[in-house]
């Protein structure tokens, strides 16, 4: 089977899927709307896996065009861009939505909005195939939103809760903010490029790194590559446009899994590594991308220090590992960005999805200081967290190591201006995450439970544990891909990197397989700092020692339970400003405009019209002749006077 057909398959039978669940949502039942929305991911992720094989044997990346809507470049192409890094990406996704919705059997069992929910999820994988296969911006901005309008869905799915419909709202608003510096972005793109085919107007980077931009000292490509960037802030959520993420733990735990794994956060990336022909000619956006992803990955692990709900801990260590991927496009490691973003998607499903047994076991409890000692009572649960736990804070041999020692070594090598700063914030990261990883296991698996519900606890069926089992394995697996991705050209014919910031070039002379790079590890400074910090967290939350350090700290702890003060200010702000200006606008447009001068003016014109009118209208005959006669008069004057 061919290429073309086989990309068409993919997105045709999510697609399908999608569509009969939604129309059938109040018809269907739990079974059939199980097996056609699993059924239509299952056959993608195959098609996904035959284009996959087929790359490996060597094809070349195509362009499958459907259909043109509209005048030239200005029109909407609808066409697919198969290349090494879609095909990436259509597997992880498909895979992940594959797995997530089998949990979802166990987890959404009994739930009133079931098919729902699965309709849902079946458009929220549609619309990330739309988003990563696409070959042009319009096509991509059509999957960029439609992840962000899915997400509103699913994170207020359970929109009776006082809390999901506005968790879903401030999703849905604070990306809206990034999307109007896509929109910016594309706007100057095709101002200046003509054209929003990526082919086009990446052979016309050159041209744009040399065209001054009329509004500031920057070149036109520096200023579409910060306007593109805004909106990759908001879809991976890096600060200050991360709020919304924490917030969207109010939707049910496997869309957690597929946000923070497979599909929305990771679309800003995918993003940036698509477009590093413009990236890589603008040495001021790739700055400032390095100095984002170095805030966002430190800062968001000190929150998840204090964080004392299971799913708002990996939401925050998502946020984290999301600032190590975008660390690694600003340095032009883009290879390595995708690599870690290929190896979260694997163990952050997998802590997310324990977590969401976890969640079950305790009758839906997520403080975490209501559990302790699930470890003996739920051995699964606990074997699969603690895998993902060790990808995640990077123990040499599993997955985590890798991709995440490949992007520190990157930053080490790039020559950038902040490099040594985001080298700095990057190491200072690891030793987060080790601290709040341990704190999350000591808490969860370990000592004597401290609830009633913890002591009760057991480990769920299979359709929740065989996936916590597969994405286990696959977690483990996930590192072997290191030599493709950074070494092998695996990404090659996808990514564009000139020599000046060619990082991983300069690792490549020292690199010696899989077990020197786990030897090596050991001679870096990230992993004592790992060693160290997890030397810490035993004493600290393992003994107990945190609780008598708690007054010494008390400020430091204030200021992250306040989470640095985002979400007041954007309270204080941005929401108050908006109150203000709507109220404005509806007593200025509504009640003095609409209502005053439009609705009870016209009344009020009517009125005095016909008021003036009835002094005329006597309905005496003599006193209309008198008018006509007058009005001949007047008409024959008027007449002899112009001749």
């Amino acid at each position: 089977m061919d290429i073309p057909v086989l990309a068409q398959i993919t997105v045709g039978a999510v697609g399908a899927g999608a569509v009969l669940a939604g129309l059938g949502v109040r018809v269907l039942s739990q079974k059939a709307a199980t097996a056609i929305t699993i059924a239509g991911v299952g056959v993608a992720f195959l098609a996904s896996v035959a284009l996959a094989w087929a790359y490996a044997q060597g094809s070349a990346p195509q362009t499958v065009t459907l259909y043109h809507w509209g005048p030239g470049g200005y029109g909407m192409k609808i066409g697919f861009l198969i290349d090494s890094l879609s095909v990436v990406m259509m597997v992880v996704v498909t895979l992940i939505s594959l797995l997530v919705h089998v949990y979802s059997i166990g987890y959404m069992r009994g739930d009133s909005g079931y098919v729902r929910f699965f309709a849902y999820l079946s458009l929220f994988t549609l619309a990330m195939l739309l988003l990563v296969m696409a070959d042009n911006f319009l096509l991509l901005f059509i999957g960029w939103e439609g992840v962000g309008l899915v997400s509103y869905l699913l994170i207020g799915f359970w929109y009776t809760r006082a809390r999901a419909p506005s968790a879903g709202l401030k999703a849905f608003l604070v990306n809206r903010l990034g999307d109007f510096g896509f929109l910016l972005g594309m706007g100057a793109l095709l101002a200046a490029a003509g054209s929003l085919d990526y082919s086009t107007v990446f052979a016309q980077s050159e041209a744009l790194a040399q065209q001054l931009s009329p509004f500031s000292g920057l070149s036109m490509l520096s200023l579409i590559c910060l306007f593109l960037f805004i909106g990759a802030m908001g879809k991976s959520a890096q600060v200050p446009l991360h709020v919304w993420l924490p917030d969207s733990m109010e939707g049910p735990t496997p869309i957690s899994a597929m946000i923070h794994a497979a599909t929305m956060v990771t679309a800003g990336i995918f993003m940036v590594a698509r477009l590093s022909p413009l990236f890589e000619g603008s040495e001021v956006a790739l700055n400032l991308i390095l100095l984002i992803g170095g805030i966002t990955a430190f800062s968001m692990g000190l929150i998840g220090l204090v964080a004392n709900d299971i799913k708002q801990v990996i939401a925050y260590s998502t946020l984290s590992q999301l600032g190590y991927m975008t660390m690694a496009l600003g340095a032009s490691a883009y290879a390595a960005s995708i690599f870690h973003l290929f190896t979260h998607a694997f163990f952050k499903a997998l802590l997310f999805l324990a977590a969401g047994s976890v969640i079950l076991a305790m009758h839906h409890g997520q403080d975490i200081r209501q559990m302790g000692g699930l470890g003996r009572r739920m051995p699964v649960t606990a074997a699969t967290f603690a895998i993902g736990s060790l990808a995640l804070v990077g123990m040499p041999g599993f997955a985590g190591f890798f991709s995440k020692e490949s992007i520190i070594e990157a930053l080490g090598h790039s020559d950038l201006l902040l490099a040594p700063t985001a080298h700095f914030l990057a190491l200072a990261g690891v030793a987060v995450t080790a601290l709040y990883s341990l704190r999350l296991w000591c808490y969860v698996f370990q000592g004597d439970p401290r609830s009633t519900e913890a002591g009760q606890a057991q480990e769920p069926d299979r359709t929740v544990t065989v996936p916590l089992v597969l994405l286990a394995a696959l977690t483990l697996a996930a590192g072997f891909g290191v030599e493709a991705f950074l070494y092998g050209g695996l990404l090659g014919d996808a990514l564009v990197v000139h020599s000046a910031h060619d990082t991983l070039a300069r690792m490549a002379e020292h690199w010696s397989g899989m077990g020197g790079a786990i030897l090596h590890g050991f001679t870096t400074p990230a992993i004592w700092l790992l060693g160290l910090s997890l030397l810490a967290g035993y004493f600290l939350y393992g003994k107990g020692y945190a609780a008598e350090l708690a007054p010494a700290v008390s400020r430091l702890q204030s200021v992250l339970l306040q989470k640095f003060g985002f979400d007041v200010l954007y309270e204080n702000w941005f929401v108050r400003a908006a109150h203000a200006v709507a109220d404005a606008c509806a007593h200025t447009g509504d009640q003095r405009t609409i209502d005053g001068l439009l609705v009870n003016g016209t009344a009020r014109l009517t009125r005095r019209a016909a008021a003036t009118l009835r002094l005329v209208q006597s309905g005496l005959l003599s006193h209309y002749a008198l008018a006509m006669l007058l009005g001949l008069v007047a008409a024959l004057g008027y007449l002899l006077l112009r001749g």
